[in-house]
Formats: C-alpha cells, sequence, structure tokens
C-alpha cells in the first residue's frame, strides 16, 4: 500500500535498513512518529542520526505524548515524503495509532507515502499486531524481559498494512517462540519474526530481507487441527539478499 512498507526489526548498528524507506521516499522530509515518553527530543535525534547516516533526506519529530493520539491526516497537511513509526513500548504504539488504523492506510495509499517501521512501528504494520506477553495459557513461550509489561501474549487490530503479524529483535530477545505460539494458536494468520539490524522490504507477495539478520517466516503447519486450532507451526529463515515468500499458501 502507498509508496511501498519496510520493517525493520530494530538495533542501531545497520543504518542501511531505512534504505528502501529513503530511497522510495526520494530523500525528502520524513516524518518520525514516537510515542513521548519524557525523552521524545533524545530519542528523536537517535532516529534523526540513523537516517542521515543512510542518506540525505530531512527528518521531522512527530511526537504524540503517552496516552494521546497520531492524527493521519497531519500528513496531508504538510507534504511529506516518508513516515517513520519508531520503537517503543508497542501497546502505546496501538494506542496512539488506535483512532486512525483505517484512515492512516488510505492517506499512505492516496498520497503515495512509504512506511517504515521500526520494532513497535514494524509490529503495528500488521493487521493483526503481536503486542507482547510471555505467557500462553500460563506457559512461557519467551523471556519475561520481552513482554511488553504484558502477561498474556496479547494480539490487537493493527494499521492493517502487511496481512501477516510480525515480532521483532527475534534472535536478539528470543521473540520467536512468541510468534511461533500465536500462529499455532490461530491468534494471527502467518507471520515473520525480524532480527535486529535487518530490514524486510514488502512487495505484494514478496519481501526482499536487507542488512545483516535473518528473517524468519513461520507458518501453521498441515495437519489435523486441535479445536480450531493450527497443530503447531513450521519456521523458515531467510538472509540478507534473500526473497521471502508472503503469499497465503503453506510452505511445503
Amino acid at each position: 500500500m502507498g509508496g511501498g512498507v519496510s520493517l525493520i526489526g530494530g538495533g542501531w548498528d545497520a543504518p542501511e535498513v531505512y534504505g528502501p524507506l529513503l530511497r522510495d521516499a526520494g530523500g525528502g522530509r520524513i516524518g518520525c512518529v514516537l510515542v513521548d515518553e519524557g525523552d521524545g527530543a533524545e530519542q528523536f535525534a537517535r532516529y534523526a542520526g540513523a537516517l542521515r547516516r543512510a542518506g540525505e533526506c530531512e527528518p521531522v519529530a512527530l511526537p504524540v505524548p503517552v496516552g494521546g493520539r497520531f492524527e493521519a491526516d497531519v500528513l496531508v497537511q504538510d507534504g511529506w515524503d516518508g513516515i517513520l513509526v519508531c520503537g517503543g513500548l508497542t501497546p502505546a504504539y496501538q494506542d496512539v495509532f488506535a483512532g486512525c488504523l483505517e484512515r492512516l492506510p488510505e492517506v499512505l495509499a492516496e498520497r503515495g507515502i512509504p512506511y517504515a517501521g521500526f520494532s513497535a512501528g514494524a509490529a503495528l504494520a500488521a493487521r493483526r499486531a503481536v503486542l507482547g506477553g510471555w505467557l500462553v495459557d500460563g506457559v512461557p513461550v519467551c523471556p519475561p524481559d520481552t513482554a511488553e509489561d504484558l502477561e498474556e501474549v496479547e494480539v490487537r487490530p493493527g494499521l492493517g498494512l502487511v496481512p501477516f503479524a510480525v515480532d521483532v529483535h527475534a534472535a536478539q530477545w528470543g521473540t520467536l517462540g512468541r510468534l511461533v505460539a500465536a500462529v499455532s494458536r490461530g491468534s494471527v494468520p502467518y507471520g515473520v519474526a525480524l532480527d535486529e539490524n535487518t530490514v524486510l522490504e514488502v512487495d505484494g507477495g514478496t519481501g526482499r530481507v536487507g542488512g545483516r539478520g535473518q528473517v524468519h517466516l513461520v507458518r501453521p503447519a498441515s495437519g489435523p487441527s486441535d479445536g480450531g486450532r493450527a497443530a503447531g507451526a513450521v519456521v523458515r529463515s531467510y538472509a540478507p539478499g534473500e526473497s521471502v515468500p508472503l503469499g497465503q499458501p503453506p510452505l511445503p
């Protein structure tokens, strides 16, 4: 949708992960949407520095206070060339965008504005967004310090820019297990887990891996279901330069 979608798994060591955004935006003004928990200026400076290391552009801060709401029509009024939705607590980002889950994709498509999501911003791009949590029915599926202030794994509506779920910091935080659990129980149809310093550039039913880590595609396993849930999940990992099949058919 819009001018392109790229999903970044977090990390600060690979400025090239912003390359698809800057290419699709033609440089220009990049609106950096971030949830401001009191350190918004400091956080924006970090993203602005990363973007400028990736290429010529004009990063502009679009902070939203905790509990506030992002207004998608801001992107219509001021003529933006690209948008980067930054990282932080994923539930806080979902709350900030809750009032424009339909309007924002419309604006991006109408204006041809490319979208990049970093960490929380990548998770929020999904139609069904995995917000966090570390337990499924009380059973641990990932480390508790990756839970985003949630206990049970929680899925809420996202922006619907991509049809699959997204989890991030996969290798570094051990979050692949959370996505496997979400797919296995049918909470999301399928998904990708992104390592840090890694970008997945989405082009219809295909994605291309860039950066320095891997993208892990998680699909439901074929076989009998249990109470309507998938019978487990199948994981396949893709390295930089490889293409990821993102269509619906199950893996062989």
